[in-house]
């Protein structure tokens, strides 16, 4: 059973900063991705950034520059550092687990979710 309890959202002002918490229990395999997606009001649910097992990092453009994922293994714990804040970044935040079998099928899980909210 595999588990993801987010933490860390909040309200804060434009320009400021938050960091997201992330901590998985349960079975992560050797090849996984973990990583942030994110749903606005009345839109889609996108992808913000993952990052690998290997440490390769994909990130959404409009959080290139501004968001930093890292992970401690040793915890099985990702963060998300979330620098420049602004309001359109106000969106529900899911925090992601991918495994992959030996055959490379997929299997996901996700977080309760967290809101943050950048407003003055």
């Amino acid at each position: 059973q595999v588990q993801l309890v987010e933490s860390g959202g909040g309200l804060v002002q434009p320009g400021g900063s938050l960091r997201l918490s992330c901590a998985v229990s349960g079975s992560i395999f050797s090849i996984n991705a973990m990583g942030w997606h994110r749903q606005a009001p009345g839109k889609q649910r996108e992808l913000v950034v993952a990052i690998t097992s290997g440490g390769t990092t994909n990130y959404a453009d409009s959080v290139k520059g501004r968001f930093t994922i890292s992970r401690d293994n040793a915890k099985n714990t990702v963060y998300l550092q979330m620098n420049s804040l602004k309001p359109e970044d106000t969106a529900v935040y899911y925090c992601t687990l991918r495994n992959y079998y030996s055959d490379l099928r997929p299997s996901d899980y996700w977080g309760q979710g967290t809101q943050v909210t950048v407003s003055s």
